[in-house]
């Protein structure tokens, strides 16, 4: 009964049951289709400033030229003046450091929530925080994930989209004064929008929001709105950038039955491979910068450093490292330098 009283004083709410009889059945699919919207207009503003960033400080500044998938989406920023290439390489080294010190200062001092990676904090705002993501997490997260990303962080950008998603679909459900169980799906409504706009999948954007909060089951009462958010997002999203697959994919035929077991034993691989860099990742957090007796945003600067000298390395561990995937699946990568890029990526995303 508290639920149900708490959302019927929302003012949307009351206008859309008194002058258009539209109940809470059917208003949480229209709350979840402006969710969508906002979560794909959300997705082109993140995407815009995300590469601006990436050109100004890892194209522009230190003169390394970035490598994209075929379907990624390019900017041409001429308004800005073109880089000259290899130039300043040595940057390499100090601009993941800044970028995690200033990235770090803002997370700390304006919403230490949005610190980490963002799934667990999705996850825990659902479970334990009644739904609720200040309004301001979002707009700290996004801020910080660009300044991480554009500098040369190693990291994706699936858990900082997750959250600021998820902090779009609160602060809506906020707004229109919706109960604590509706508000948890609008969450994960604007975690679908989120995920299903910026990687194109619109169907996996939504499975993945409300699978992601369990061990074996799933968010079964948020699956129709998600879809549906995910979807609107999704077209906002395409509107503006094109539907193309973010990798073009040659044919590929399996030519012997044997072949199946190759795929076995990847298969066995990558879970191994996922086993350890789960280990080292929560490994090197809880043990190592956890420890360290320094404010917070000087651990972040610190780690960014860290990733400048893997970087030193191979600049390729540096960044998403979507284009190094597009250049594997054209065979253009060497066996020996993708075994050694995998070491080199689990250690820079931890740090």
């Amino acid at each position: 009964m508290p639920e149900q009283k708490s959302e019927k004083h929302g003012p949307i709410a009351i206008f859309l049951k008194k002058w258009l009889g539209i109940e809470f059945a059917s208003r949480i699919y229209i709350y979840s289709l402006v969710v969508g919207a906002v979560s794909g207009v959300g997705a082109i503003i993140f995407t815009y400033f995300l590469e601006l960033a990436g050109f100004v400080f890892i194209e522009k500044l230190a003169g390394f030229r970035q490598v994209q998938p075929d379907g990624e989406v390019h900017f041409s920023f001429s308004f800005l003046e073109a880089p000259t290439y290899s130039e300043h390489l040595w940057l390499l080294l100090l601009l993941p450091a800044l970028g995690g010190l200033v990235s770090g200062w803002l997370v700390y001092r304006f919403a230490p929530e949005a610190s980490g990676h963002g799934t667990d904090a999705m996850i825990d705002a659902f479970h334990n925080g009644k739904g609720v993501i200040r309004p301001v997490v979002p707009i700290v997260k996004a801020v910080a994930t660009i300044l991480t990303l554009g500098s040369g962080g190693s990291a994706g950008k699936e858990g900082p989209v997750a959250q600021i998603g998820a902090g779009l679909g609160s602060w809506l459900a906020t707004l229109l004064k919706l109960s604590h169980a509706q508000r948890r799906i609008l969450l994960l409504a604007g975690t679908a929008g989120g995920l299903g706009a910026i990687f194109r999948a619109p169907l996996g954007g939504a499975i993945t929001s409300v699978e992601i909060l369990y061990r074996e089951d799933f968010e079964s009462d948020a699956l129709i709105p998600c879809v549906i958010s995910s979807i609107v997002a999704y077209s906002i999203y395409t509107i503006a950038f094109g539907s193309a697959s973010i990798f073009s994919i040659p044919e590929v035929k399996l030519s012997s039955f044997y072949e199946l077991g190759i795929y076995l034993f990847l298969g066995v691989l990558c879970v191994l491979v996922g086993i350890f860099y789960v280990k080292v990742f929560y490994g090197m957090r809880d043990r190592f910068f956890r420890k360290l007796a320094l404010p917070p945003y000087i651990v972040v600067a610190f780690g960014g450093l860290l990733v400048g000298v893997v970087g030193f390395v191979d600049p390729r561990a540096m960044g998403a490292g979507l284009g190094v995937i597009q250049g594997a699946i054209y065979g253009n990568i060497g066996l020996s330098a993708m075994l050694l890029l995998v070491f080199l990526k689990i250690i820079a995303t931890s740090c």
